[in-house]
């Protein structure tokens, strides 16, 4: 079945560097979009970057943008979230997410999360 698996998060200072992975399985990784989420403490799940299947395109959102790099390795099944100068506002669970087609309905498949807190 369709697996995605987040690591990496942690407790990190303020100013640090975290770099998160996202392992997927059962579907063709190779073609598949790429997204990335995030739910800080008492809030909804946003999004904050996607890449695309080849990682030709990519999209990194405010507040995030210039601070957080998404990248891809098709040959492990993986994407990245470089996460640089973390403040605590970038405390949250963070998600991978894809999005295919599964018995003719398009479906969104989420990992179940990585925690990254941003604390001195």
């Amino acid at each position: 079945q369709v697996q995605l698996v987040e690591s990496g998060g942690g407790l990190v200072q303020p100013g640090g560097s975290l770099s998160l992975s996202c392992v997927g399985s059962g579907f063709d990784f190779s073609m598949a979009p790429i997204q990335w989420y995030r739910r800080p403490p008492g809030k909804d799940r946003t999004f904050i970057a996607s890449i695309s299947n080849n990682g030709d395109y990519t999209n990194v959102r405010p507040p995030v943008k210039g601070r957080f790099t998404i990248s891809r390795d098709n040959a492990k099944n993986t994407v990245y979230l470089q996460m640089n100068s973390l403040e605590p506002e970038d405390t949250a669970v963070y998600y991978c997410m894809t999005r295919l087609l599964d018995g003719g309905i398009v479906r969104d498949f989420f990992g179940q999360g990585t925690l990254v807190t941003v604390s001195s």
